[in-house]
């Protein structure tokens, strides 16, 4: 079970990403980033957060320990912007945190040029990425991790945001659980992922039993009033059918394409000219920024 936990310091808002989450020291003495209830993206991010974390942590990859935080907006009532304070406001009670990672280095193409990736563990991650149908970890955002960073033990990757994942549970009734999706710019694709060898590893653990378990993980309020079902039962067994049916279905959407560095390089190359075109003079020489991550600040300083 995620453990429950209480906000007692609010520390900071992150702002690389459009759901503004906020790092928090909780009374178990933890540091957590916390995605809230009341963000853009809705209560749907947060259960695939939980569905997919804990299905890659069962399935032995690296991922934060979740917990459920009691939220109180008055802890982070020195938050100078308005905005900001809608969203505390709009998210009293439980929402997800995510365990803190201090010194962790965002996993971006400069770090990847230089950071090995066995094939197996690439194809691990992929495979869990092409079952919940997470397109999000791309080479322009990996939402990976290298932790630790400070010499304590050998850098490893960790998967962080997975909300944008299982977009089948947007419309439970139009997703084919045998479709696959493009994922030829995967983050780790270069890194030729042995996602055939995954497979055969992985599917068979990825049961009804397992998935039973993890759906009940996610709190009750998150998902009652879906459409469409009665009550939130019926909503993590629709959770657990489809999933299990996309497993059995691997052969059907197990991706293999995945271009070389050059041929990335060129597609890039290609789409920034696209992009060039008709462009004013005075903007010809503006660089094409499409998909480019943000600089990530360094959130260490504010935990002192």
């Amino acid at each position: 079970m995620l453990r429950d936990v209480t906000a007692v310091r609010y520390v900071t808002p992150l702002r690389s990403g459009g759901s503004v989450p906020g790092v928090v020291e909780a009374d178990d003495l933890g540091t957590y980033v916390v995605k809230f209830t009341g963000s853009a993206q809705g209560r749907k991010a947060l259960v695939a957060e939980v569905i997919v974390g804990e299905l890659a942590r069962a399935l032995g990859l690296r991922f934060p320990e979740l917990v459920l935080v009691d939220f109180d907006p008055a802890v982070a009532d020195s938050e100078p912007h308005q905005e900001v304070r809608e969203l505390h406001s709009a998210s009293r009670g439980i929402n997800l945190g995510m365990d803190y990672l201090p010194g962790a280095r965002d996993f971006t193409p400069e770090v990847a040029a230089a950071f090995p990736v066995d094939s197996l563990e690439a194809g691990r991650i992929v495979w869990l990425d092409a079952l919940t149908v997470n397109v999000d970890r791309t080479v322009h955002s990996s939402n990976l991790m290298i932790w630790p960073t400070l010499g304590v033990a050998p850098p490893r990757l960790w998967l962080i945001d997975h909300g944008a994942a299982l977009v089948f549970h947007h419309r439970w009734d139009g997703t084919d659980p045998a479709k696959s999706y493009d994922f030829r710019h995967h983050a780790l694709g270069q890194y030729a992922p042995d996602v055939r060898a995954a497979d055969a590893e992985l599917a068979p653990k990825v049961t009804r039993e397992l998935l039973r378990e993890i759906t009940q993980e996610v709190p009750e309020a998150w998902l009652a009033g879906e459409e469409g079902f009665t009550t939130p039962d019926e909503v993590r067994t629709a959770y657990v059918d489809h999933l299990h049916a996309r497993v059995q279905a691997s052969a059907a959407w197990l991706p293999t394409d995945f271009p070389a560095p050059e041929e990335l390089a060129l597609e890039n190359a290609a789409r920034e000219a696209r992009s060039r075109r008709g462009r004013p003079a005075w903007l010809q020489q503006v660089p094409d920024l499409h998909g480019k991550p943000a600089a990530q600040p360094d959130w260490t300083a504010h935990l002192g």
